[in-house]
């Protein structure tokens, strides 16, 4: 265990940040994977604007790699694309 205050201090918010963090990354695969199941495309731009934004934000906060984020909006908007 920590003896120092400031290091007590860092395991306390640097466990609260991981929490946040876990949050979020884990919201947004919950709904990548809602996108890539939906199969009406008027519902799935709607999403894809949502979870576009979400990753970005991820990317913002190096939550995730900006790179991943890129790459994973591409091939979701190739499903929404590829959508009848």
């Amino acid at each position: 265990m920590a003896n120092h205050k400031s290091a007590q201090k860092r395991i306390r918010s640097s466990a609260s940040r991981n929490e946040r963090n876990h949050y979020q990354a884990k919201t947004a695969r919950n709904a990548m994977k809602q996108l890539r199941n939906s199969t009406s495309k008027a519902e799935a731009g709607k999403l894809y604007q949502q979870v576009a934004s979400m990753l970005d934000k991820l990317a913002k906060k190096n939550i995730i790699h900006s790179n991943k984020a890129a790459n994973l909006k591409s091939g979701l908007s190739r499903h929404v694309a590829s959508l009848k």
